[in-house]
């Protein structure tokens, strides 16, 4: 909750920033042609495309909706997503009843011993195997576990204490009580050889491989990433170009000496600052709330993340580039997006997935994206490393930036 109100703070302190700068600060007009003079041919152009970054990037951060859509809005799946598949929930706990008839000293330890472990969370209310029944009925309750008044009593015919718990669980949580006895099986196993000892022919040992695995939030978080980046590159983009072709302003520009490259790599840089902003936001709140582990060379994943937003930023300009209004662009927007968005791994890993899909999905301009970030992130690989998916990038950057061009109009 700290974290969220740190970059609630923070997001508003940038916007009453940029509010102040334009209301207040004003520029000395006679500097832009004292530069204008000094400068060559190629200087003026990008100092065309740095002007119309900067407007960009203000443009962005005066947009309240904008704002939440860009920045706020990926958050919110990732809470969703982290509450679900994050660290907190690893662990698997099993709600249930004890009831305890027996009055020997280890069924005595075992109840104790049961209410302190964290597999097993032991609901103390219940006291009979009536109310029990009850709870487990209702979903309160995962089995209940009965302690019968023989259980840690030594008999005639033994010279050590003995006894059955019984475990009850309804056909809806089966799965649940079977795990159960298993995890009781496991601790009397224990306590089985304090009073009889006996050497087992056959056993199992584990060996820890030298390799690290990923979890499910892992697999979820990259594609969080590739969400985050879609927002940004193709969302903004198709939203912001109809409305300044209805308000003229694209075709005021095109009566300036600005070119469509200079425009594109403006906005490039732009969407670039921005998106850097949103997913510096997303690994802070994954870190700090969700417990992620971030094994790989930030910096890298810098480089690689920014080729990504310019990569999908090239799908938003060819969309709303072409687009004359929002009637046009969010059907097609849609198309485009939704197969990337449920086919490349962005809400659920591509492995589930059948043979056949995940081959088809391979080919499509996120999956490298979310690839690529998962390897650098988790999977602790280095740029050099991940050769097929920048060249899948690379590839399919030429591929939309050339549509982009081609289908670029200005009204």
């Amino acid at each position: 909750m700290r974290v969220i109100i740190v970059v609630v703070v923070a997001l508003i302190i940038v916007r009453l920033a940029y509010w102040a700068k334009s209301r207040y600060w004003h520029p000395k007009e006679q500097a832009s042609p004292q530069y204008s003079k000094a400068m060559t041919p190629w200087q003026k152009k990008f100092f065309t495309v740095s002007v119309f970054t900067r407007l960009n990037t203000r443009r962005f951060f005066r947009d309240r909706l904008a704002i939440f859509f860009g920045i706020l809005f990926p958050l919110i799946f990732l809470f969703v997503f982290g509450g679900i598949y994050g660290s907190s929930n690893n662990n698997v706990t099993i709600d249930a009843g004890v009831i305890n008839r027996s009055s020997s000293r280890i069924a005595s330890e075992f109840i104790s011993n049961a209410k302190s472990a964290k597999v097993i969370k032991v609901d103390k209310s219940v006291t009979t195997l009536m109310a029990a029944e009850n709870k487990m009925i209702r979903g309160q309750l995962d089995a209940t576990i009965v302690l019968p008044p023989s259980f840690g009593v030594v008999a005639s015919h033994q010279t050590y204490p003995s006894g059955q718990a019984e475990v009850y669980y309804t056909n809806n949580s089966s799965q649940a009580g079977q795990t159960l006895v298993s995890v009781l099986e496991a601790e009397f196993q224990g306590l089985n050889a304090k009073y009889v000892p006996v050497t087992t022919p056959f056993t199992a040992v584990g060996k820890e491989l030298n390799q690290k695995s990923l979890t499910e939030f892992d697999y979820i978080f990259s594609g969080l990433l590739g969400f985050s980046i879609i927002g940004i590159g193709i969302f903004g983009p198709i939203n912001v170009f109809p409305e300044l072709k209805k308000q003229g302003i694209l075709r005021r520009f095109h009566t300036t000496p600005i070119k469509v490259w200079q425009y594109f790599v403006s906005m490039a840089a732009s969407q670039a600052i921005i998106g850097l902003i949103s997913l510096a936001v997303m690994f802070i709140v994954a870190i700090s709330v969700f417990h992620i582990k971030v094994i790989g060379n930030y910096a890298e994943i810098a480089i690689f993340l920014v080729f990504g937003i310019v990569m999908i930023l090239g799908i938003g300009l060819a969309i709303g580039g072409w687009a004359r209004n929002e009637r046009q662009a969010a059907p097609l927007g849609n198309i485009v997006v939704f197969p990337m968005m449920f086919l490349s791994g962005t809400f659920f890993p591509r492995y589930l997935m059948p043979d056949w899909l995940q081959h088809i999905s391979s080919y499509l301009p996120l999956t490298p994206i979310i690839d690529g970030a998962r390897l650098l992130t988790t999977g602790g690989q280095s740029l050099t490393q991940i050769g097929s998916q920048l060249g899948a990038m690379a590839a399919w950057l030429i591929i939309i930036y050339v549509i982009a061009f081609r289908v670029f109009r200005w009204e």
